[in-house]
C-alpha cells in the first residue's frame, strides 16, 4: 500500500505510461477491458476501524471481505455466485453488524421480473437475517423490493430506520388471523434482535418515505393511479411535515410524463428545509425550501446550459455539503468552506485523478473513505485521516489495468444536420496520430441518460485495439435541459437518430477517421440506435453491435403490460406509423451489413425476446445469447466473450 501526506512532494496517483502506437492484442485486451471492477462497493464503519468490500469474484460472483485498520488484516465473510442473485452493496450498520442487498432476476409467466432483498449479518457473516417483511405462504402478491433504509440513526448502537413493503395475505382456511397491512411503511430496526417497532402506518399509495437524518420522517410521496386500475398513472405528489408535527402538508407534485414539477432530493434538519430541483429557464435548478406553512423557497444554484442533478452529503446521509452538474466534465460545488478546502488539497495530492468523491466518513468524521479516477486511470479507494493529515491508498477499481497505456477523453462538440452543436467525448488510440482511422460511434444508453468524461472500459477496449471513439450526446440525452431533451429518443427517434449518424460524418469529415471504415457499437437504447442506424442510413457504418438492444418499439410497450409503468412507457413510446418506422426489426430487409447481437435471457429491463426476434429477421447476424445474466452482464467471463467477439467483428469489416 502506497502512501503520501498532503501537500508533500511525491504523489500517490498512478501515472499513465507512455503512450504506445501498438494495438492490444485481442485477447490481451478483451480480458483487461472485460474483467469487472475489482471493488463493487466499499464502506466503513462507525469507528473508523473497520472496512466492508464486496469484491468482483470470478464470472459472476462477489465475495464480502472485513479488513481491520490499520493493520490491513482481512478476512472473507460471505459470497454470492450471481446465478441468478448476487450481491449489490454492504454498508455498515454499527462496528459488529452490516446490512447487505442482494437482488436478481426470475421468470413470472413469461416474464423477467426483477427483486431485491436487504440481510443483515455480524462482522463474521453469521446469524444472517432478512430486514423486511417475512414472507408468507399466503401472500396476496408478489414482493418485488422489500424496502430500503430510510435512516442509519448513527449513535444509536446499529438500529436502522426501514422503509418496508407490506403485503397482505389472502384468506387462510380455519383460522381468523389474517396478516392485512398492505403498502409502504417505515419501521425502526433494532440489530441484530430484528425488534422491529412501527414508525409510520404501511399505506397503500405511499411510494416513498424521507427522514431528516436524525429519525424523524419529515417527506413522503404518493403515487397515482389510472382510474379503476393499479397502474401508475406517472402523478406523484409529496407531503411533509412541519418541525414537531404529525400533520402532513402538501409540498408539490411531478408529473413523470412530462417531467414537470418538483423532485426533493434530501432534508437538512439543521436549515429545517428540503433541498429540491425545480425547472428554472428550461433548466433543473437547486432550491432549499423551509419546512413550514410558508414554504418560502431559495434558489441555490443554477446554470444556463446544464441541470444542476445532485446534491452531496456527508457521512451516512448526515449533511448537505454541496451540489453537483456536469457540462464537458463533473463538477462539485461545495457549501462548507472546509470541504472546497479540502477537495482542492485532496486534487493536488491526485492531479491525474480530478474525479474525486467522498464515499464515507467514520461517525466523527475523522476518517473519510474516498474514491478518485480520471479518464486515463480508472480510479481506486483511499483513506484520508484529517487528523494526520494522511492519505492511504486501499485499493485499484482495476488492478489489471495498471501500466498499460489508456486513452485520453476530449470533450468536443459538432453539427448536426440542422447546425446545432451536439456535445461528444472523443477516445483517440495511445500514441495514434488523429488521422483516416477506422472509428466506432457509441451512442449511449437511456436515452435520458448522458455521457461523461471519465474512464470508460467499453470505449477504453476499443481504443486500445486501435479505433478512434465518438460518444455523442444526442438530441434525447438528459442534463442539459428540457428543449434538449425534447420528447426522448424513442417518440423523437429522427432527430436523435439523426445526430447519432452526424457523429460518423463528422469524423470523417474532419480527417479524424476514414470515412469507409467506420463501425457503431451500442447497450440498450445505444444498441437500438446501432439497428436502426442501419437501417434508415445505409452505407455509413460497415458493421453492427448491439447489446440488449430494443428492436421494436410496440414489443417494448407490450412487454410493460402487466407491470405498474404500462401506462407510463405507453405515453413515453407514442403510438401511430412512427412506432413501426421508428423499429428496426420492421426495417430488417434495409439492413445489409454485419451484425452482432448481444443479450442476457434474464434481462429485465429489455426482454431478450427483442434480439431473438431480430435475429430471426437477420439469419446472417451473429447472436450472442447468456443464460441467467440479466441487462448489465455482470459476469467478467461473459463480458470478455462479448468483447472477444466484437473485437473480431470489427478486425474483419474495418481492421484496426
Amino acid at each position: 500500500m502506497r502512501f503520501v501526506r498532503l501537500f508533500a512532494a511525491s504523489l500517490l496517483a498512478s501515472v499513465a505510461v507512455s503512450a504506445s502506437a501498438e494495438v492490444m492484442p485481442l485477447d490481451q485486451a478483451a480480458k483487461a477491458f472485460g474483467t469487472r471492477d475489482s471493488i463493487e462497493s466499499m464502506a466503513i464503519s462507525p469507528s473508523g476501524n473497520r472496512l466492508v468490500l464486496l469484491v468482483a469474484g470470478p464470472g459472476r460472483s462477489s465475495i464480502v471481505r472485513v479488513v481491520e485498520l490499520p493493520t490491513m488484516q482481512t478476512r472473507t465473510i460471505m459470497s454470492s455466485g450471481g446465478d441468478p442473485e448476487s450481491l449489490r452493496w454492504c454498508e455498515f450498520a454499527s462496528d459488529t453488524q452490516i446490512i447487505c442487498r442482494h437482488a436478481g432476476n426470475g421468470m413470472i409467466g413469461a416474464d423477467v421480473v426483477g427483486y431485491a432483498r436487504l440481510i443483515t449479518f455480524n462482522i463474521e457473516g453469521q446469524d444472517v437475517k432478512e430486514l423486511g417483511q417475512k414472507r408468507s405462504f399466503y401472500d396476496a402478491g408478489i414482493r418485488q423490493f422489500d424496502g430500503e433504509i430510510l435512516d442509519w440513526l448513527p449513535g444509536q448502537n446499529g438500529a436502522v430506520l426501514m422503509e418496508r413493503t407490506y403485503m397482505p395475505e389472502a384468506y387462510k382456511m380455519n383460522t381468523r388471523i389474517v396478516r392485512d397491512k398492505q403498502g409502504l411503511g417505515v419501521d425502526r430496526i433494532e440489530l441484530p434482535s430484528m425488534k422491529a417497532s412501527p414508525i409510520e402506518p404501511a399505506r397503500d399509495g405511499a411510494s416513498d418515505f424521507m427522514s431528516d437524518g436524525r429519525g424523524n420522517v419529515r417527506l413522503m410521496t404518493t403515487a397515482g393511479t389510472v382510474a379503476h386500475d393499479t397502474a401508475l398513472s406517472g402523478e406523484f405528489k409529496y407531503h411533509f411535515r412541519a418541525r414537531g408535527s404529525k400533520d402532513w402538508q402538501d409540498l408539490g407534485e411531478y408529473n413523470a410524463s412530462d417531467e414537470t414539477g418538483i423532485q426533493p432530493l434530501a432534508i437538512d434538519a439543521d436549515a429545517d428545509s428540503v433541498y429540491l430541483l425545480k425547472p428554472l429557464n428550461g433548466r433543473d435548478a437547486l432550491y432549499r425550501v423551509k419546512l413550514d406553512a410558508g414554504r418560502s423557497a431559495t434558489l441555490i444554484a443554477s446554470d444556463q446550459a446544464v441541470d444542476i442533478d445532485d446534491i452531496v452529503r456527508f457521512g451516512h446521509g448526515q449533511r448537505v455539503i454541496g451540489y453537483t452538474y456536469a457540462t464537458e466534465q463533473r463538477h462539485t460545488v461545495y457549501f462548507d468552506p472546509e470541504f472546497k478546502k479540502l477537495s482542492e488539497s485532496l486534487g493536488k495530492a491526485l492531479p491525474n485523478q480530478p474525479l474525486v468523491y467522498f464515499a464515507g466518513s467514520s461517525a466523527d468524521g475523522n476518517k473519510l473513505l474516498l474514491f478518485a479516477g480520471g479518464d486515463t486511470i480508472p480510479g481506486g479507494y483511499y483513506l484520508f485521516d484529517r487528523k494526520a493529515r494522511s492519505l492511504n491508498e486501499l485499493a485499484l477499481a482495476r488492478p489489471e489495468l495498471e501500466g498499460k497505456p489508456l486513452a485520453a477523453v476530449r470533450p468536443i462538440s459538432y453539427a448536426a444536420a440542422d447546425g446545432t452543436q451536439i456535445p461528444a467525448y472523443l477516445t483517440l488510440p495511445p500514441g495514434k496520430e488523429a488521422k483516416g482511422l477506422p472509428a466506432i460511434v457509441l451512442p449511449h444508453g437511456g436515452p435520458s441518460a448522458r455521457d461523461e468524461w471519465g474512464f470508460d472500459w467499453l470505449a477504453q477496449f476499443l481504443a486500445a485495439r486501435g479505433y478512434a471513439v465518438i460518444q455523442p450526446n444526442y438530441r434525447g440525452s438528459s442534463g442539459y435541459g428540457e428543449e434538449f431533451q425534447n420528447d426522448n429518443g424513442f417518440k423523437n427517434w429522427r432527430q436523435a437518430i439523426g445526430d447519432i449518424n452526424a457523429a460518423a460524418r463528422y469524423l470523417g469529415s474532419s480527417g479524424i477517421a476514414d470515412p469507409k471504415r467506420v463501425a457503431i457499437v451500442g447497450w440498450s437504447y445505444g444498441g437500438y440506435a446501432a439497428l436502426q442506424s442501419i437501417a434508415v442510413d445505409p452505407g455509413l457504418y460497415k458493421s453492427a453491435v448491439a447489446i440488449a438492444p430494443v428492436t421494436d418499439l410496440t414489443l417494448l410497450k407490450q412487454d410493460a403490460r402487466n407491470f405498474s409503468n404500462s401506462k407510463l412507457v405507453r405515453e413515453y413510446i407514442g403510438s401511430g406509423e412512427n412506432v413501426v418506422a421508428g423499429s428496426p426489426l420492421r426495417q430488417a430487409d434495409k439492413i445489409k451489413v454485419p451484425v452482432l447481437l448481444v443479450h442476457g435471457d434474464l434481462d429485465s429491463n429489455v426482454s431478450i425476446s427483442h434480439s431473438d426476434k431480430m435475429a430471426s429477421a437477420l439469419p446472417q447476424a451473429e447472436f450472442v445469447r447468456f443464460k441467467g445474466l440479466d441487462h448489465y452482464l455482470n459476469d467478467s467471463s461473459a463480458r470478455v466473450e462479448m468483447l472477444t467477439k466484437m473485437g473480431a467483428m470489427l478486425d474483419r469489416t474495418i481492421g484496426h
